[in-house]
């Protein structure tokens, strides 16, 4: 009962800072964790060119990292991309439970 009567809306803002904590606060732990294992490589590997440049040890990573002439549309397209794609899919999980919960309580009601 405590489930349905959360908000769903802290999913997204969740989902906006970190790929797959939204699912995780809706209760979606494993495809949660699967977001955020493809944004993850998403980072890693699709933007390797401008982290390539950041860890090489003449300045620090962050100083590097945050020089924004430095970094093409290109190495930041996909990890966006996955970020976005992961809140339309946290926006369909939760509609799905809005959708579902009022149906859900009907059969409750009427059942007992």
């Amino acid at each position: 009962m405590a489930e349905l009567s959360r908000p769903i809306w802290p999913a997204y803002l969740l989902t906006v800072f970190v790929a797959g904590l939204g699912h995780c606060y809706l209760g979606q732990l494993k495809r949660g964790a699967a977001w955020f294992a493809l944004y993850i490589l998403a980072l890693a590997f699709l933007s390797a060119r401008t982290l390539s440049g950041a860890l090489e040890p003449g300045e620090p990573f962050f100083v590097t990292a945050l020089q924004f002439e430095a970094v093409n549309y290109v190495d930041v397209a996909v990890p966006l991309a996955v970020l976005v794609v992961c809140l339309l899919d946290v926006y369909l999980v939760g509609l799905t439970k809005r959708t579902d919960s009022p149906a859900t309580a009907e059969a409750h009601s009427n059942g007992s």
